[in-house]
Formats: structure tokens, C-alpha cells, sequence
């Protein structure tokens, strides 16, 4: 049941749950040192890597506030459509590890739950910057769909020099 869960979870979120942000400059860089200071919490990070992975990449924690990572997995069971619910163990595992590794440089009163919908990659992401219909393209489907134009995304790497927007 578990497998089928994933793999529907995979066919629904990639195009609807709110991904990483593609900043550039110092929220790009904080994305990548959030993840290697993640890693020194191995176990951890193990876990999350394989809950989240299985459907949508594993992202940085520090492109959302501790609020909102608190808000997300708390939500599992509607995760943006789908039943993502893990054991209670699993579940409080990742949130204590994406609480305490998520942003601490958040201002204002807004917990978004997609990173699609952080001030951050609004910015990044005007259409004035662009290709017309790029979030459309087959190729992309969606905002959410990261790592179609940065390749290194997983990684927590948004450089902007590495943006290759498919036709």
C-alpha cells in the first residue's frame, strides 16, 4: 500500500506541492549550507531523505520557518492532496529535524506551506525574468517542479549561473 501511496503521491505532487525556491545569491547559498549542516544529523537526514524523496526531492530546510516545516507535518494527512502519513515516530523524527534546521532569518506574520509561496521565490521567479509559459512547459508543469530547471536542486543548489530552462 505504501509503494501505491508513493507513486500516486509522485504522479499528483510534483506539479502541486510547492517546491524550492530558486534563489539566487545568499537565500540560494543558505539552501546548500542547510543542507550540509544537515548532515551532520545523519540519522536524520537519512530519514527524511527517504520519506520525502519518494515523492518530490528533499527540500533544504532552511527555505521554510520552523513554523511552517511544524504546519506541513502536521498536515500529512492532507498533504496537498494526498495521504502522506508516516508513524507517529518517523513523523515527529523529521519535524524535530526540519524545525530545528529550518530558517531563523524569517520576518513577518505569513507561514506559507509552499515554498512556491515565500516572498523569496516570488522574487526570483517574476515572469518579467521569465520565458513566457516556462511553469507550463511539458518538460516543467509546474512552479513546483524544481529540479527541471535546476538541475542541482536536491543539493540545495539554485545558482543561477546553472539555470537551464527546458524548451
Amino acid at each position: 500500500m505504501r509503494s501505491v501511496r508513493r507513486h500516486l503521491a509522485a504522479a499528483v505532487l510534483v506539479p502541486v506541492i510547492g517546491l524550492a525556491s530558486a534563489a539566487k545569491g545568499e537565500d540560494g547559498e543558505r539552501a546548500a549550507k542547510s543542507l550540509a549542516r544537515a548532515g551532520a544529523q545523519a540519522p536524520f537526514q537519512a530519514k527524511w531523505q527517504q520519506e520525502c524523496s519518494g515523492c518530490h526531492i528533499a527540500y533544504a530546510p532552511a527555505l521554510l520557518p520552523p513554523k511552517s516545516w511544524r504546519l506541513v507535518m502536521a498536515g500529512l494527512g492532507q498533504h496537498f492532496g494526498v495521504d502522506a502519513s508516516l508513524a507517529p515516530a518517523e513523523a515527529e523524527q523529521i519535524t524535530d529535524f526540519l524545525v530545528r534546521n529550518g530558517s531563523s532569518r524569517w520576518s513577518g506574520a505569513a507561514v506559507p506551506l509552499r515554498i512556491t509561496e515565500t516572498r523569496g521565490f516570488l522574487k526570483e521567479h517574476r515572469g518579467d525574468e521569465l520565458p513566457a509559459g516556462a511553469f507550463t512547459r511539458p518538460a516543467v508543469k509546474s512552479a513546483a517542479n524544481c529540479q527541471a530547471c535546476h538541475p542541482g536542486a536536491a543539493q540545495g543548489d539554485f545558482n543561477e549561473d546553472r539555470i537551464r530552462i527546458p524548451d
